[in-house]
């Protein structure tokens, strides 16, 4: 009984479906039809949907959608332009092919090998057919290829073998700004300067995250004037002809007020967009990575630590009529002037004697103080992850205050002891160096008063007094009011200091009254020649190439030339109160 009640109960409901869907008295013909109609309408749909599908693939065909993203492809992704100060583009990004294979899905791996190393002949046939032979699902058969090689590969057909798009750093000026940019790997990654700085900053991160895939990125904006930067590269490769140079030389020019690197060159560079250059040691940035015992320019600071003192005036005097000894150890002066010499005169005359007294004379924690207030004695850090450590004395004892007055005994990268001087001429403010733009205001906040304004006077006084009467008449250039130091190291050989093998270093600021710029020219083993008369010393060679330079940059960075100015005593110490 149960049972038929409950075959009633179903026939009941299907009847009621029935009449739902086909309404009263159909027949089994109607409800055929509705069933094919139904069928007919949920294949359009099915078919509609691969169609709109083919369709946004096809007009996406290099968008994301189409795109085959992988841990390769996620890391070669866009980075940011970099430009110079005046927009100039340094460094950026181009689409390029890359090619891939699937060997999972490779029908004929022989086949595949012939026909791909006849289309592109610097793969290694064995090496290809065993990485096809594999059975992994994805590989990298050759990146960056050029679109005729992507077009005759895509011609083959060969199943199994396909194309990613990629970002391909691209550099327009090859070598000549290479040791400020530094350059990127296949995966555009950075791995050294700047973009290695950018890297450090997140931007890998970005990049494994998915958000650094566009060309939306903000440039970056470096400090370095490409104008600039061209002008130094040239004349210092002038000066490695025309003063027979070994080694290698280099050059900085920086912004006193504002720390700002303008202009950094060292050759020989090489061309980030071929990165293998960069692995000869020839051409490794000596401005930072490199330290050097950077000879009489030391004795700036030194000056200005016994100015900025209070013990010792422009009026003081040392006795310089004999050499110093210690044990056998004697200190001379190159231009000996057997005497008792003013500061001023040590200055001019460049008497390491005198220098040596100075610093002897205030004592060898004073000195050590003072040079590391003034950031000698510690790694200097910029943006450029590439820098290296001062080499110091351990003991440091009265030997070593004796040869550091005078450059010798320690050695710092180039850029730390620029930074340094640039103090000594900006007013007293120690500014670390950037690479990238800064306005005075923003340099203020990182400003570090180490010696007093007027000392900074004095020092600009000695500067221009040198370039009038000094080793530094070759960087007076009419109309620019410059001021300089030389600067001329024996190196090191097998642990002894060699009397053949120089290091020439010369710093010029300008204009000397009013200091904007710090320019510095190194040259490593220049030779004499008949034009130098026979020597080898910076006041020959050195100092006539920043004169060059000088003449060269100083109206691309706005500094108009006057003429007819009265000499430094008139000109700088008169605004100055206490000349003495």
């Amino acid at each position: 009984m149960a049972t038929l009640e409950t075959s009633f109960a179903k026939n009941r409901a299907n009847s009621l479906i029935a009449r739902l869907l086909y309404g009263a008295n159909v027949d089994r013909n109607a409800k055929a039809r509705a069933r094919v109609g139904l069928a007919i309408l949920a294949f359009t749909l099915v078919y509609a949907a691969i169609a709109a599908k083919l369709v946004y693939f096809g007009v996406m065909s290099d968008g994301a959608a189409n795109k085959r993203f992988t841990p390769q492809d996620a890391v070669a992704t866009a980075r940011p332009d970099i430009v110079d100060r005046n927009g100039e583009i340094l460094a950026t990004d181009v689409r390029t092919p890359s090619l891939f294979a699937e060997p999972r899905k490779i029908i004929d791996v022989d086949e595949a090998v012939e026909l791909l190393t006849a289309t592109l002949p610097d793969l290694d046939a064995n090496e290809l057919r065993e990485r096809l032979s594999s059975k992994r699902g994805f590989i990298w058969l050759k990146r960056e290829i050029t679109p005729k090689q992507q077009q005759d590969i895509h011609r083959l057909g060969i199943p199994g073998v396909g194309f990613l798009t990629e970002n391909k750093r691209v550099y327009p000026n090859g070598a000549v700004v290479s040791h400020v940019i530094g350059h990127v790997n296949i995966d555009n990654q950075g791995i050294a300067g700047i973009e290695k700085w950018l890297d450090a900053r997140g931007l890998a991160d970005l990049h494994m995250a998915g958000f650094a895939t566009d060309r939306l990125q903000k440039p970056v904006e470096l400090a370095v004037d490409l104008r600039v930067q061209h002008a130094l590269r040239d004349e210092l490769n002038a000066a490695l002809l025309r003063y027979k140079v070994k080694v290698a030389a280099a050059g900085l020019i920086t912004d006193v007020r504002t720390g700002e690197v303008v202009a950094m060159v060292s050759v020989p560079d090489y061309d980030p967009n071929n990165p293998k250059e960069a692995l000869d040691p020839t051409r490794i940035n000596r401005l930072t990575t490199g330290v050097f015992e950077m000879g009489s320019t030391f004795k700036a600071l030194t000056m200005a630590m016994a100015l900025d003192s209070g013990k010792i005036g422009l009026s003081s005097s040392f006795d310089a009529r004999t050499p110093l000894r210690y044990g056998k150890f004697e200190i001379n002066d190159y231009h000996a002037q057997r005497r008792i010499l003013s500061v001023p005169e040590i200055f001019t005359y460049s008497s390491n004697i005198g220098t040596a007294k100075m610093a002897l004379s205030l004592g060898v924690d004073y000195h050590k103080a003072f040079l590391r207030k003034m950031g000698q004695l510690e790694r200097l850090t910029t943006e450029i992850p590439e820098s290296a450590m001062p080499l110091v004395p351990k003991n440091w004892g009265e030997l070593n205050t004796v040869t550091i007055a005078f450059g010798h005994g320690i050695a710092v990268a180039p850029l730390q002891a620029v930074m340094a001087v640039g103090a000594l001429m900006n007013g007293g403010k120690l500014i670390p160096p950037t690479f990238l733009k800064r306005t005075e205001a923003e340099a203020a906040e990182f400003a570090k008063q180490v010696v007093k304004p007027e000392t900074s006077d004095r020092m600009r006084y000695l500067m221009r007094l040198n370039a009038e009467k000094g080793s530094a008449k070759k960087v007076d250039i009419p109309g620019y009011y410059a001021g300089g130091k030389t600067g001329t190291a024996e190196k090191v050989v097998n642990g002894h200091y060699s009397k053949t093998k120089l290091l020439t270093t010369f710093m010029a600021v300008l204009p000397a009254d009013a200091p904007r710029y710090l320019v510095t020219i190194i040259l490593d083993e220049p030779q004499p020649t008949p034009e130098t008369k026979g020597y080898a010393t910076s006041g020959w060679n050195a100092a006539p190439t920043a004169g060059q330079v000088v003449e060269r940059i100083a109206p691309m960075l706005g500094i108009t030339p006057r003429f007819d100015l009265p000499t430094a005593d008139k000109q700088i110490l008169a605004v100055t109160a206490g000349i003495r």
